[in-house]
């Protein structure tokens, strides 16, 4: 049996992310709902075959729980301070349950209940409820009052199921607390400007450090005909960071010092990052993630019309158009790229697409498409999730990374 987890972010009236809910099934379901024996597997599993806090990059973890769960004390798996126990309406109706949650909040642990109503069945656990979840995917009249009453007894509000613009203006005007969906993830912060187009060379860069075999000279070519990116890069590998004996006095001095690994991250980053620091962070760490997720996927598999580093500029420009505030067929059209990787962003065409859909799936929690592009492209389910776990504590680890040598860097 395969199980599946993914991560969904909550973000605050920032955009910034708040935690992580944590949704995870099982292959012989069918991409249904799992019982309480699978659930327990998957969650023990994530705890004990990764590191949960490289995954959750320090974020809290949303996850739902069962009454059985609930009684076989699984939330206890995680520490107080990283878990809210998320529970299903239907828990309410079932006093032993009730009891069971009112010994976890005693215990110090934060409760959040999904599609809340407010009949009597739901006031005996209301006062300790932190989290109401609203969602938005089904909103009618009684939305906004659940959403107002909710507050007056100061509750936060989270609204999920967030998939367009109209419902995150909505729940916005309603005044939640908290937003998720895929909307919210890629929504860009209201303070972000936008970057000037193709400006510094760095999309050139992009595809010149991701070829299955770079060619330092064309990089170092690209970097120094660029008096913004040569400073950066010279700054960057004179920092306190990397602490050398002796300072780098050229552009290949300091690729060399650098490596191509962290050159494409950095370069990626330091696109976006405006003077006044700010950085459209988990749109960023979703570009990062669907690269290092693709070019992971394609290892082994038959006939892919594109290259491994190919398949990382797919899932790294895929946010483009939200970053770059136009559409994404404009930027790509700019963009020294086959048109396999084009077809796959823009119309999902081809094993390409498929590939690229099965990313997409998997963070959505699709598990049922998911499970049929898998398929399609004979990629062995048994290693979708711990290809997925790999490559978030990979990004994760690369966020920390170049976040804290861009402090130093502002420090100095």
């Amino acid at each position: 049996m395969d199980s599946y987890i993914v991560r969904q972010a909550i973000v605050n009236e920032n955009e910034k992310t708040f935690g992580y809910e944590i949704l995870y099934t099982d292959s012989s379901f069918g991409g249904g709902a799992t019982d309480d024996v699978t659930a327990a597997n998957t969650i023990e599993n994530f705890l004990s075959s990764m590191d949960s806090g490289k995954f959750l990059g320090g974020k809290t973890a949303f996850l739902t729980f069962t009454s059985n769960l609930l009684e076989k004390s699984i939330p206890k798996m995680f520490a107080t301070n990283t878990l809210v126990i998320q529970i299903e309406d239907s828990l309410i109706t079932n006093p032993y349950s009730q009891n069971l949650i009112a010994q976890y909040k005693q215990d110090g642990y934060k409760i959040a209940i999904k599609d809340f109503e407010f009949n009597p069945r739901f006031f005996g656990v209301l006062d300790i409820v932190d989290y109401i979840k609203v969602n938005f995917a089904n909103v009618d009249d009684s939305t906004a009052n659940i959403i107002n009453i909710g507050k007056s007894f100061n509750k936060k509000i989270i609204a999920y199921n967030i998939e367009t613009q109209e419902a995150y203006d909505q729940a916005k005007a309603l005044g939640c607390t908290y937003y998720q969906g895929s909307f919210v993830s890629e929504k860009m912060p209201a303070s972000f400007k936008k970057v000037n187009y193709l400006q510094s060379n760095f999309f050139l860069l992009m595809v010149a450090v991701t070829k299955d075999e770079p060619d330092l000279d064309e990089i170092e070519s690209i970097v120094s005909r660029d008096v913004s990116l040569t400073f950066s890069l010279l700054r960057l590998v004179n920092s306190a960071y990397f602490a050398l004996r002796n300072r780098a006095k050229s552009v290949k001095q300091a690729l060399v010092i650098l490596g191509l690994g962290q050159l494409k991250q950095w370069i990626y980053l330091l696109s976006f990052k405006q003077d006044d620091g700010t950085m459209p962070d988990e749109l960023v760490k979703i570009s990062f993630l669907r690269a290092t997720f693709a070019s992971e996927l394609i290892d082994g598999l038959n006939d892919m019309p594109i290259s491994k580093s190919e398949a990382y500029l797919m899932g790294m420009f895929s946010t483009l158009g939200k970053l770059m505030q136009m559409p994404l067929e404009e930027v790509l059209d700019q963009l020294p790229i086959g048109d396999e990787v084009k077809d796959a962003l823009l119309k999902q065409e081809g094993k390409a697409g498929t590939l690229f859909k099965l990313i997409i799936s998997y963070e959505k929690a699709d598990w049922k498409t998911m499970a049929v592009c898998a398929e399609e492209l004979g990629v062995q389910q048994s290693i979708i999730a711990q290809k997925y776990f790999e490559c978030v504590e990979s990004v994760n680890s690369t966020w920390e990374s170049l976040t804290s040598v861009n402090t130093n860097i502002d420090d100095e």
